[in-house]
C-alpha cells in the first residue's frame, strides 16, 4: 500500500513539473508573438562635430501621428507641406539637450521629408526623416551632455528611441559602425522618460587621423579592382617594345623608374580628384565612375597583351588615377565631417592608400623583375592579362546592368587568397630564375 501511495505521489509530482514546462512553453511563445509584432521604434543617429552635434531622427508615421493628434499618413507625399510649421513646433519642444552644469542647447530644425522606411515585422512603414543641429552653449563641450528627449513617447507610453553614434572622428566611429549608446523609454515603475547621458569624451585628432589611415589600408585591400588595375598596367613594365610585341628585359635600371613613375603617376591622379571630390569641387554619379574603373582594367590588360601606348603609361596611369580618386572620395563625403577633421581625413585617408598600394608593389615588384628575365615571363603575362580582361568584362557587365554575375564572385573569391597567391609567384620567380641561370652556366 506504501509502495502504491509513493507511485501515486511520484506520478502527480510528474504531472505538476510536465504541466508547469507547458505553461512556460505558451508563455514564452506569447511573448514572442507580441514582440514579433511590436510597434516601430525612433532612431536618432548622431554625427558629433566640434562645435555642435547633427542628428537625424528616424520617426515612424504610425506612431507619431497617435502623439500628434494629425492625420499625417493620409496622403503622406504632402505632409510636411500641410503640418511643416506645426510639426517643427512640436519637436522642438520635445527636444531639450542640455550641458552638465544645466545650461539648454539651441535646436535648429534643418531638414524635415517623409520616406519610405525598410519592411518591419507588421508590414511596410513610412518615417518622417528630421535633420536636427544641436548647439551647446558658448563654453560649453559638444562632445558631454544630457539628452531630454519625449518625441512621441510623452503620449504612446510603449514607444522608444534608440540613439546611437553615426559619426564621431575624434573617437574613430564612423557611418559604416555606428555605436548604441542607449534608449530613450518610459519608466515602467516611476512613469519618468529618463534623459540619456551623452559622454564621447577620451577621443584625439591623432586617433581619428589613425582611424582614417586605418580606413583607407582596408579601402584598397578590398578593393580589388583598384589593385588589378595597378597591377596589370605593372606587367609589362619591366619591358621594351619591339614593334607591337613586347620584347625582352630592359634591365633592373630601367624597370625600377619605369614602374615608380607608373605609381607616381597614379597616386598623383587620385590624390587629385579624392581632393576635388571631397571638397565638393567635381561631382559625379558612382555608377559611371564604377564602370570606368572596369574599364581602366580592360584598356590595361589589352596593354599588358600588346603595346597599345608603350612609352605613355605614365600618362595613362595618371589619367584613369583620376578615375579611381573619385570613387576613394565617395567614402569620406559620406562621413558628413566638419572642415578641420575633413583635412585631416583626406591626408590620413591617402595616406593609408598609399601604404596599402606600396606594400602591394613591394611584395610582387620583385618577382615581377625577376620572372620577366625568364622565358616563363610571356606565358605568365598573357595569363595575368587574361585574367584581368575576364574581370574587367564581369565587372563592366555587372556595373552597367546592376546585376551580380557569378564571374565577379569566383573573381572576389580568388582575391582572398592573396598573400598565398604572391607566395606562389615568390617561389616560382626564384625557382625558375634559379634553374634557367644553372642552365645558362652550364651551357657556357
Amino acid at each position: 500500500m506504501a509502495a502504491r501511495i509513493q507511485v501515486i505521489i511520484t506520478n502527480s509530482c510528474c504531472m505538476q513539473r510536465l504541466f508547469f514546462l507547458l505553461l512556460m512553453a505558451g508563455t514564452n511563445l506569447f511573448c514572442q508573438s507580441i514582440y514579433a509584432h511590436q510597434s516601430p521604434n525612433t532612431i536618432m543617429l548622431l554625427d558629433v562635430q566640434p562645435d555642435g552635434v547633427e542628428a537625424e531622427l528616424q520617426l515612424p508615421l504610425s506612431e507619431l501621428e497617435l502623439a500628434f493628434g494629425k492625420d499625417l499618413r493620409t496622403h503622406s507625399e504632402t505632409l510636411v507641406a500641410r503640418w511643416g510649421s506645426q510639426l517643427q513646433s512640436y519637436l522642438l519642444a520635445h527636444i531639450r539637450p542640455e550641458s552638465d552644469d544645466h545650461l539648454p542647447w539651441t535646436v535648429t530644425i534643418r531638414d524635415i521629408y517623409v520616406a519610405p522606411a525598410e519592411q518591419s515585422y507588421s508590414g511596410p512603414i513610412q518615417e518622417l526623416i528630421v535633420r536636427l543641429w544641436l548647439q551647446p552653449p558658448v563654453g560649453s563641450s559638444s562632445r558631454i551632455f544630457t539628452l531630454r528627449y519625449d518625441v512621441i513617447m510623452h503620449q504612446v507610453v510603449t514607444h522608444f528611441a534608440i540613439v546611437s553614434v553615426r559619426n564621431d572622428w575624434e573617437t574613430g566611429i564612423d557611418a559604416d559602425h555606428p555605436v548604441e549608446l542607449g534608449a530613450i523609454r518610459m519608466d515602467t515603475y516611476s512613469g519618468i522618460i529618463l534623459p540619456l547621458k551623452i559622454n564621447q569624451s577620451g577621443g584625439s585628432w591623432w586617433y581619428g587621423c589613425r582611424n582614417m589611415i586605418a580606413l583607407g589600408i582596408k579601402h584598397i585591400a578590398e578593393g580589388t579592382d583598384h589593385l588589378l588595375f595597378l597591377l596589370t598596367l605593372l606587367l609589362p613594365a619591366t619591358l621594351l617594345a619591339q614593334g607591337k610585341r613586347w620584347g625582352h628585359f630592359g634591365g633592373i635600371k630601367y624597370s625600377l623608374s619605369h614602374l615608380l613613375s607608373i605609381i607616381t603617376a597614379f597616386t598623383i591622379g587620385h590624390s587629385l580628384t579624392l581632393l576635388a571630390g571631397v571638397i565638393g569641387w567635381l561631382q559625379l554619379p558612382s555608377q559611371p565612375i564604377e564602370v570606368l574603373i572596369a574599364f581602366s582594367i580592360g584598356i590595361s590588360a589589352v596593354h599588358a597583351w600588346r603595346p597599345i601606348f608603350f612609352g605613355r603609361e605614365v600618362y595613362v596611369a595618371g589619367g584613369f588615377g583620376l578615375v579611381h580618386g573619385l570613387a576613394f572620395a565617395g567614402t569620406l563625403t559620406s562621413f558628413n565631417l566638419a572642415p578641420g577633421y575633413m583635412a585631416l581625413s583626406i591626408l590620413s585617408f591617402n595616406i593609408g592608400i598609399e601604404l596599402m598600394q606600396l606594400t602591394m608593389v613591394l611584395l610582387t615588384i620583385p618577382w615581377l623583375i625577376l620572372l620577366s628575365q625568364t622565358k616563363l615571363y610571356s606565358g605568365f603575362r598573357i595569363a595575368g592579362a587574361t585574367f584581368a580582361a575576364i574581370a574587367a568584362l564581369a565587372w563592366m557587365a555587372e556595373r552597367i546592368l546592376m546585376v551580380t554575375n557569378p564571374v565577379t564572385q569566383v573573381i572576389e573569391t580568388i582575391a582572398q587568397f592573396a598573400p598565398w597567391i604572391v607566395l606562389v609567384l615568390a617561389c616560382v620567380a626564384l625557382f625558375t630564375y634559379w634553374w634557367e641561370r644553372r642552365r645558362s652556366s652550364r651551357i657556357v
